[in-house]
């Protein structure tokens, strides 16, 4: 539960870490998860969060759904000054990201490690 919203079964899993939220995106992300998935990320881009990290390396199918999840995750977070950590190690949902030219925008990483470590470097 993030804020009093229940999670889905089997498709997300979220945890708090010392100054940010990880929200795991776990199986097949499409039409019918993303609109379970969306009352939770709503609510894990509210003002009291500056910075989310959605890892999407437990995911097994991710289409047009999941990425419309990522842009109005990271745009509501912006509206915000918040800020928002990909990581993502599928070559498939890098070269989608990489064809949209959403790579710049979402700046995927491999692991949450290095999504983290490379904010603490953009940032000093």
């Amino acid at each position: 539960m993030i804020h009093g919203v229940p999670l889905p079964d089997g498709h997300l899993r979220v945890h708090r870490a010392p100054g940010h939220t990880v929200m795991e995106f776990h199986g097949e992300i499409d039409i019918a998860s993303a609109l379970t998935i969306l009352p939770i990320l709503d609510a894990a881009t509210t003002p009291q969060e500056t910075l989310l990290v959605i890892d999407l390396t437990p995911t097994t199918f991710f289409d047009c759904s999941g990425l419309a999840l990522l842009c109005r995750a990271r745009t509501r977070l912006e509206e915000r000054d918040g800020d928002l950590l990909l990581v993502c190690p599928h070559p498939f949902i890098l070269r989608m990201l990489r064809i949209l030219h959403l790579t710049t925008r979402l700046r995927p990483a491999p692991t949450v490690e290095d999504a983290l470590r490379g904010r603490l470097r953009d940032a000093g």
